[in-house]
């Protein structure tokens, strides 16, 4: 889940709008979480409070961390076996929070700030935060998965954006190169490097195919807290001058757009939506920042990750 960062942004237009446009669905009730799993503190109140965590990780956290990234890794693999044409984003939701429950994990979004749900889907020109409801997936769509857990007293997050069935060229590209980006900024990542580093990788490889970089939404420190004081934007702003430092933990996840970089909330407060209705990707790792580079710790325990296994050229 992405950190809101309410800035400026650019406008680009390429492409024809989503057409039908994406509209809410009925949302079921909120889903129970066995008394025995362990809650993250806002988990009764809503309210996470102010950040307050150290951003370096002790070596009991990393350990955690591991373990929370690679159950979250799992779980958005499993998530992906369930994008076909006619599921509904209620059912994702309801198999991902099973899965999370089934592990002895919380679903991070659970109740965080209000939101209803476990996981957020995030279908076509829905830029995050889409809640699952009655919705079915249709073919040539596209739809993010966000799936975070809490185990061990941290939290592991990640997502993917998948493809149903067979998607419109301009779409394969949007989703390819978001992959790309994602993959850019963590290259970016050692001890040492300026936060700035990350967002100049990825937007100058967005704006290399003239895709559209959300501002509002950027990558945030993760660790005991869902969200830590660590801001991390796609976007290159040389004020951004924090030194990444070996032990670090955050997360890096583009938001790229077919058209304008500008969005709207729906009534709901939560789905962010390009003010122009053309389509948006996203990708997602949790990282910690090593001396020459960052470990990767939403994958699996055989190194495996929901965006290399359902990648499409």
């Amino acid at each position: 889940m992405a950190k809101r960062k309410r800035t400026r942004v650019a406008t680009l237009e390429r492409v024809p709008v989503s057409d039908p446009p994406v509209r809410p669905g009925l949302i079921g009730p909120r889903r129970r979480v066995p008394r025995q799993i362990g809650r993250p503190p806002y988990a009764r109140t809503g309210e996470p409070g102010p950040p307050v965590s150290s951003m370096v990780r002790s070596p009991s956290e990393v350990e955690a961390m591991r373990r929370a990234g690679q159950v979250a890794a799992e779980v958005l693999l499993l998530a992906g076996r369930l994008v076909v044409p006619g599921v509904t984003t209620d059912r994702i939701d309801a198999e991902v929070h099973e899965e999370i429950v089934r592990r002895g994990a919380y679903p991070s979004p659970l109740n965080y700030r209000g939101y209803p749900k476990s996981v957020c889907t995030s279908v076509n020109e829905v830029i995050c935060h889409g809640i699952p409801d009655s919705r079915a997936l249709a073919d040539g769509d596209i739809v993010n998965i966000d799936v975070t857990v809490y185990l061990d007293g941290v939290h592991g997050d990640t997502s993917v954006t998948f493809e149903v069935g067979e998607v419109d060229e301009h779409s394969r590209l949007l989703v390819r190169e978001t992959r790309e980006a994602m993959y850019l900024g963590i290259g970016a990542v050692r001890n040492g490097v300026p936060v700035h580093a990350i967002g100049r990788a990825i937007e100058t490889h967005a704006r290399a195919h003239h895709l559209g970089v959300v501002r509002e939404f950027i990558g945030h420190g993760v660790g005991t807290e869902f969200h830590s004081g660590l801001q991390i934007p796609h976007y290159f702003d040389r004020r951004h001058t924090t030194l990444l430092e070996t032990g670090m933990s955050f997360t890096i996840e583009p938001m790229l757009t077919l058209g304008t970089a500008e969005l709207y909330l729906w009534d709901d407060q939560w789905t962010a939506v390009t003010a122009d209705q053309r389509r948006s990707a996203q990708f997602e790792h949790t990282l910690l920042c090593a001396d020459d580079g960052a470990e990767i710790l939403t994958r699996t325990p055989r190194g495996e990750g929901a965006a290399e296994v359902y990648a499409r050229n």
